[in-house]
């Protein structure tokens, strides 16, 4: 089994990472995968022919701890762990949340590594499978040489969060809200765009924020704009911008750069003054439908989707309705909605007024269908425009692939194309739509 699990080549020992939540994950995979490639471990995508499995966790609610723990499970139930002395790791959001109690509950484990100590990644593993073989630093940390890498992909600006929103563990998880230095997203950027990719989306919990408590301050819209002006060819798209960041001076970056996504994924998560207020955020339904008319006013062809929670602690059949009301007048090009997760740690854990789980899902449901009839046609609406779409790929059945500008990765459909290659930006009219998926003719 020793052998078969390392196949990376020359007796290398072997690594596969299972990845569980949100984009922002993803690109924390990438960073340990290229660490443990930089220290000479080999990559494997199949866990089963692996020295160690890591499983970079997600605990943001408890549905995503459920789903990690399966995934963690999995994993040890493996052959290889069970049986062939495989190494279980566990890292990311989970051992930052429950620190010692999971190490004490969760034995299958040989390792923790928790969000802050993801750079020591090579350190932990030469810990539980041994130091790498020498001499074989610098080998390739995606696929084999020479196959073509993703044409999109994921760069994080800052992690952590000040915003301390009732319902959220994330400042819990990922600690205080920081930017990375401009110096060192430049590089990332530049390192996938010399490898291929044609579009750059831009993560972090708070995008909006990025640049304010550097030494010398800076803003998103200046990030935005080198960026843009630096790599002309590539695709940029800000996820995750909140309310407060969407300021004038961002406006006007996205309007001067063509290759900039005229793409505003703003999570509201409520428009009721006193359930945002419950929520320890700002706003109201008013203020709201300003800012959206006046991204529409300098932007008017701009995409908008957010977020939004259902079943908040106290939230009335008003409230609720005012909410459903919103999503019928605002015109988003998307929506996405979850129903109130009950998070131990939260303020909005002791909250009075705990609406039923099963109400909670039927509001998010009702919400989602009110979303659903108003979103379809307005992806409907692009059918007869003739639109720039980066090709990404294949379906299984051989059907061409790829995304416009006014959708999202992994969140908001895909287009199907009949010409083109992987990696080309292809001028395609829209034929027809089914609900957020179009057709380019």
């Amino acid at each position: 089994m020793g052998n078969e699990r390392a196949r990376g080549g020359e007796g290398r020992k072997s690594v596969a990472f299972v990845t569980l939540g949100c984009a922002k994950n993803e690109v924390d995979t990438e960073h340990m995968r290229a660490r443990a490639t930089a220290a000479g471990y080999a990559l494997t995508d199949d866990p089963e022919a692996a020295d160690a499995i890591v499983v970079n966790t997600c605990s943001f609610i408890q549905a995503a701890t459920e789903e990690s723990l399966e995934a963690i499970f999995e994993a040890a139930d493996l052959p290889n762990v069970r049986d062939g002395g495989a190494a279980l790791v566990v890292a990311g959001c989970m051992p930052a949340r429950y620190g010692e109690d999971l190490e004490a509950e969760l034995t299958e484990a040989g390792a923790f590594v928790p969000c802050s100590r993801e750079d020591d990644i090579a350190l932990v593993l030469a810990g539980v499978i041994g130091e790498a073989s020498p001499g074989t630093e610098g080998a390739p940390a995606n696929g084999e040489a020479g196959e073509r890498g993703p044409v999109s992909a994921y760069v994080k600006i800052s992690d952590g969060c000040d915003r301390f929103c009732s319902y959220c563990t994330i400042p819990y998880i990922r600690g205080r809200y920081r930017s990375f230095p401009l110096d060192d997203v430049r590089a990332e950027v530049a390192a996938k765009v010399a490898d291929g990719v044609r579009e750059i989306v831009l993560i972090a919990q708070d995008t909006g924020r990025w640049g304010t408590d550097l030494e010398k301050p800076s803003t998103l819209a200046a990030l935005v704009g080198a960026l843009a002006e630096e790599h002309p060819g590539t695709w940029f798209r800000v996820m995750y911008l909140q309310p407060e960041g969407l300021t004038d001076e961002y406006l006007e970056a996205v309007a001067a750069h063509p290759n900039v996504c005229d793409y505003f994924d703003i999570p509201l998560q409520h428009v009721d003054a006193g359930i945002l207020r419950a929520m320890n955020r700002s706003g109201s339904r008013d203020e709201f439908e300003e800012l959206l008319a006046r991204v529409r006013r300098r932007i008017p062809d701009a995409t908008l989707r957010t977020t939004l929670i259902a079943g908040f602690p106290g939230e009335t059949d008003g409230q609720f309705e005012d909410l459903c009301a919103f999503v019928e007048d605002a015109g988003f090009d998307y929506v996405g909605v979850f129903p109130y997760s009950r998070e131990e740690g939260t303020r909005a854990f002791d909250l009075p007024g705990q609406v039923d789980e099963d109400e909670k899902a039927d509001r998010a449901q009702r919400l989602r269908d009110v979303a659903d009839a108003v979103c379809a046609p307005r992806v409907a609406e692009r059918i007869g425009r003739t639109l720039d779409v980066l090709v990404e790929g294949r379906e299984e059945d051989g059907q061409l692939f790829g995304r416009a500008m006014c959708q999202a990765p992994e969140v908001d459909g895909v287009t199907y194309l009949e010409d083109g290659e992987v990696g080309q930006v292809v001028r395609v009219t829209i034929g027809d739509t089914l609900l957020y998926e179009m057709e380019g003719a």
